[in-house]
C-alpha cells in the first residue's frame, strides 16, 4: 500500500518524499533522529498500525512536533474513527481509494492554505454528525495509555523537580531503577531530555 501511495505522489513535482515508516512508533523514532530542517511538513498516516496506531501517532506527534501536519489516509469511514482523528489533531481525512490528484491536491492545500481536506464521503458523514450534535471536547493522549503506573510516579517526581536520588528515596527504589524508568519514559514519549518530558507533561496537562 505504501508503494502504491508513493507511485501516486511521485507524479507531482511539488511533493518530495523525505521519510517512510512502518508504524507510528517507527515514524517518531525516525523523526527524532532527523535534523529539524529536514522534518517532514505533511505526514500521511493510516489508522490501523501495530505498536502505535494512527490516532496515538497524530496525538503524540502533534505535541512533539507542532509544525508537522497529519493527514489520515485509511479505509475506515466510520463516525468514531473520523472524530477520534480530528480530536487528535488531524488536518485532513482521506480514503485510500481516492485518486492521485485528490491526494496531491490535499497535501498542497494543507501545506499552502492550511485547508482541511476530506474525501466527499467523509465530508458528508462529518457534516451529518455535526448537524446531529455529535461533538466532544478535545482529549489529549492519556499518560495512563502511554506509561505504566510506576512510570507515571517517576514522571510526577520529575515535574516536581526531583533528581534521581530524590525520586529513589520517595519511591523506595534504587537510583538505578529510577534511571531505568526514566529511560523507558524517554523511549515511550520519544524525547531525549528531562526538559522535553516536563514540557510535554505541562503542555498535555497530564499532572
Amino acid at each position: 500500500m505504501r508503494r502504491a501511495i508513493k507511485d501516486k505522489l511521485y507524479a507531482s513535482a511539488e511533493i518530495q518524499i523525505v521519510l517512510e515508516a512502518c508504524n507510528g512508533d517507527d515514524f517518531l523514532e525516525k523523526v527524532k533522529a532527523t535534523a529539524p530542517e529536514n522534518f517532514p511538513e505533511i505526514v500521511l498516516t493510516d489508522l490501523e498500525m501495530p505498536k502505535m496506531d494512527g490516532i496515538e501517532t497524530i496525538a503524540l506527534g502533534s505535541l512533539l512536533y507542532p509544525a508537522i501536519k497529519f493527514i489520515v489516509l485509511t479505509v475506515f469511514d466510520n463516525s468514531e474513527k473520523i472524530f477520534e482523528a480530528i480530536k487528535a489533531g488531524a488536518s485532513g481525512y482521506l480514503l485510500k481509494d481516492d485518486t492521485a490528484l485528490s491526494l496531491t491536491d490535499a497535501i498542497v492545500n494543507v501545506y499552502k492554505y492550511d485547508a482541511v481536506p476530506m474525501s466527499p464521503a467523509i465530508a458528508r458523514k462529518t457534516l451529518g454528525l455535526l448537524k446531529a450534535g455529535y461533538t466532544e471536547d478535545h482529549e489529549s493522549p492519556s499518560p495512563n495509555k502511554l506509561l505504566s503506573s510506576r512510570e507515571q510516579d517517576v514522571l510526577r517526581c520529575l515535574v516536581e523537580g526531583l533528581e534521581y536520588r530524590g525520586i529513589a528515596e520517595r519511591l523506595f527504589v534504587s537510583p538505578a531503577t529510577v534511571r531505568t524508568h526514566i529511560a523507558h519514559i524517554y523511549q515511550k514519549l520519544h524525547v531525549n531530555s528531562k526538559a522535553q518530558v516536563i514540557n510535554l507533561a505541562h503542555k498535555n496537562k497530564w499532572l
